[in-house]
């Protein structure tokens, strides 16, 4: 098992300074955000809301707890998101989420993968509100953190508002006040899940009804919003915005998202600074846990998306050749490499 951070420890968590932590944050993403990846994000970006890959409450309760659940207490706030259709499991989870430390439980309701919809839960979820606002009270019941939901516009070919407005006003009344709303229909068929972020059409405008019609909810705005003037644009209509792959693939952009969107100091970090403090987590986590360097180094390999030599860059810290090296030296080598590359 291992060891959950302690009390003390996240009492001297960062949080926020808004009174709203779901403002921007960034999207929960199968076999991207791990732990690591969310020490890389927080080294971006102090205040935005981190979000775990989806954890299913089967994988909880017949698994490793400590694997699943482990973190760095420095990823705070952190939300932990929860795949599963059965109010007491989903109740059990959401209680050893909170006893971990995590700051919100969110439910998944909104994945479209074929093996998600087998387990019942992700997006075909929908079809079912009152199922949903079961496994919402259940949750709420035991724990006294935020528990969220994050759900699409819709589901197949149904574009129907009506059918998204009664989903929330029955989630809402089970006690979930914040609702992440990837702003596409989740076609159960035909689409492969990277076909779900492309093919349906992206429709904000039923999320701005969703906030007129239900003020008193927090409504967040996820789907295919890339720059800081579409974050801007989004926040003016809505309570938050959470970023998807674009926060993965082009992570130097959070590095501005303190100053602009949070009302905090500029980051002074580089993408040097960032690339020395990942060595050192990369040190650690091999000596305290036997990660491989190459486990973490993967989700850093945008940092320097745009600049000459990113390609070499890339490259090197991406060869497991290098898999026996001190990451301190591969660093050097990817370093050499930018400057043989100009």
């Amino acid at each position: 098992m291992f060891p959950r951070p302690s009390p003390a420890t996240l009492s001297d968590a960062v949080l926020p300074m808004t009174s709203n932590p779901w403002r921007l944050s960034v999207a929960p993403m199968m076999d991207w955000t791990d732990q690591h990846c969310r020490y890389f994000h927080r080294l971006l970006s102090r205040h935005a809301l981190l979000y775990t890959e989806m954890v299913t409450t089967g994988a909880l309760i017949h698994g490793d707890v400590g694997r699943h659940l482990r973190f760095n207490a420095e990823e705070h706030p952190l939300a932990l998101q929860l795949g599963g259709s059965e109010p007491a499991d989903l109740a059990h989870c959401a209680k050893l989420g909170e006893q971990w430390g995590y700051d919100e439980i969110n439910l998944n309701c909104g994945c479209p993968s074929e093996r998600v919809q087998r387990g019942s839960f992700g997006a075909c979820l929908m079809a079912e509100p009152q199922l949903v606002a079961d496994c919402v009270k259940a949750m709420v019941d035991v724990v006294s953190v935020p528990v969220t939901v994050k759900h699409r516009i819709g589901i197949d070919k149904t574009e129907s508002y009506e059918f998204v407005r009664d989903f929330v006003g029955a989630v809402s009344e089970a006690g979930c006040k914040v609702f992440a709303v990837h702003a596409r229909n989740a076609w159960l068929k035909g689409l492969s899940p990277k076909e779900n972020r492309e093919v349906p059409p992206l429709r904000y405008e039923l999320v701005y009804r969703l906030k007129r019609e239900f003020p008193g909810l927090t409504i967040a705005v996820n789907g295919g919003i890339t720059t800081g003037k579409q974050v801007a644009g989004q926040l003016e209509q809505l309570d938050g915005v959470m970023i998807g792959r674009e926060a993965y693939h082009n992570p130097w952009w959070l590095a501005s998202w303190d100053s602009e969107f949070f009302s905090a100091a500029a980051s002074e970090s580089t993408r040097e600074s960032v690339e020395e403090q990942m060595v050192a987590y990369m040190a650690r986590e091999a000596a305290e846990h036997g990660t491989p360097w190459s486990a973490i180094a993967r989700h850093m390999l945008g940092l320097r998306h745009g600049l000459p030599g990113a390609r070499r860059w890339r490259q090197v810290w991406s060869d497991h050749r290098l898999k026996t090296l001190h990451p301190r030296d591969v660093m050097a080598l990817a370093h050499g490499a930018v400057q043989e590359a100009a």
